[in-house]
Order: C-alpha cells, then structure tokens, then sequence
C-alpha cells in the first residue's frame, strides 16, 4: 500500500460505517492520521477499534448539525496536530416523505446535515489550509442531488445545494491551494441499504435491476475515488462532482 500520505491529518464525518468509515480505514493505510467523528455511540467505538488497528486515529462522537461543536473539533484537532490537510464533509440525513407529509422541522433536518454542517465544516477547514498553505476537502452528495425520485425533496434539494455549495468552495480555494470536490454516490450497500432492501422487497429488486452494473456499490469502491481527490494525485482537479454510481446518472431511460 503506497504510505504517500504520512504526516498529514484527515477529518471524516459519520465515519462510524459504510462510506466514511471506509474512507477512513483507506486513509489510515496510506499513512493518514485519521479523526473521525459520528452520532452513535456504539458504532463509532466499534469503528474506533478497527481503525487503531490500522493507524494512529481517534474518534468523537458529535452531530455535526451542531455547529459551535463542529467548528471547535475542525479547531480543536488543527490545534493538537498542528495542520488540518484533509477532511471529508460525509455525514448525512434523509428524511423520506411525500412532499404533502413532510414536515418543516425534517426538511430542515436534511439541510442542517447535509449542506449546513458541510459550510460551517469548510469554512473552518478552510481557515486552517489557508495558514498552512493547502489542503483537500471532499463533499459527499448523491445521484438523488442530480436525479428527482419521489418522496426525496429534502435529501435530494440539500444534496443538489451541496453540489453547488462545492463549486463555489473551489474557486474561492483555488488561489490558496485548497481544492475542493464532491462524490456523488449512487446506490451503495450500506447498512441503511440493506434495512431499505429488506422492507423494500421487489421495489429494492427493480432499483438494483435498473442500474446499468445491475447491482450496487461497495463502499470500499466510494473509498477509492474519494481519497483519490484528496491526494496529490488530483493535484489539479477542484470544483468536480464525480458520479460513481454504475452508471446512473447518465442512463437514458427507455420503457421496456
């Protein structure tokens, strides 16, 4: 495993599974201090203990929609280390409700997590790049933010912003060497994947069937490409939005 990242510290919210847990083990092995933070408890000691396996790490429990919290953490770790060069904007909230059963205090629930935490996430990142000269930051969205599905107005709205949200960042990053992008996941086998399957039943079936790859995502393979734009190997790549989604986004659909 190539250690290209030694030195440098990382900050991956809800990172207790799936997506930011595995980006966290990824970046441990390519030489990363990794903090991560997350809401429960039991599921972020667990991820703790496997990720002390791997490297040198440590773990916090916060919901990053509380945001004085969130900011002292992004201080707090840049303070302790002395550098904050990486940190993926990953912990999310989905409210799934038709519009007419959807309540204010949920719609805003998505947007406190999904693009609220992920600004004041930033904006303190940012500050901390910009004394040090640089850093790399990775916004997590979905196809549900470039594709409409009932019944997702709020997630989908929140993660459509975050994508914009990301272009912006970038270009007032640009100068300061911080770079920043987003992933745009599409149906990947987290645990919450697994609970929607299970209750789904032939509704799960047809949403894997309708992928172009027929199947969804692992998040080892969300992993790779996200520690990919945070390294040095994407050094001149900011303000994207990359799909990985088996092909989703760009499937032009045609009645059987």
């Amino acid at each position: 495993m190539n250690r290209d990242m030694e030195g440098r510290v990382a900050l991956v919210t809800g990172a207790s599974e799936g997506i930011g847990l595995a980006t966290a083990k990824l970046l441990a092995r390519r030489g990363a201090f990794v903090a991560i933070c997350a809401r429960n408890p039991e599921r972020l000691e667990q991820a703790r203990a496997e990720l002390a396996e791997i490297g040198p790490s440590e773990a916090h429990q916060l919901d990053v929609s509380d945001s004085d919290g969130f900011t002292a953490l992004i201080e707090d770790i840049a303070a302790r280390h002395g550098r904050l060069d990486m940190l993926v904007n990953n912990a999310m909230s989905n409210n799934y409700a038709a519009i007419a059963d959807l309540t204010m205090k949920r719609w805003r629930k998505d947007f406190e997590v999904n693009v609220d935490a992920a600004f004041v996430g930033t904006k303190a990142a940012m500050a901390q790049m910009t004394r040090q000269g640089g850093g790399s930051i990775v916004n997590i969205s979905s196809t549900n933010g470039l594709l409409a599905a009932a019944r997702m107005s709020s997630y989908s709205a929140s993660k459509a912003a975050l994508i914009h949200f990301t272009a912006v960042a970038a270009m007032e990053g640009a100068t300061l060497g911080i770079r920043v992008n987003c992933v745009v996941p599409g149906m990947v086998l987290t645990r919450a994947t697994e609970e929607y399957m299970t209750y789904s039943g032939e509704t799960a079936v047809r949403t894997v069937e309708s992928i172009p790859m027929a199947r969804g995502g692992q998040p080892d393979e969300l992993a790779e490409p996200i520690v990919f734009l945070l390294s040095d190997a994407a050094s001149y790549i900011t303000g994207i939005a990359l799909p990985v989604d088996g092909g989703k986004s760009v499937q032009l659909y045609l009645p059987s």
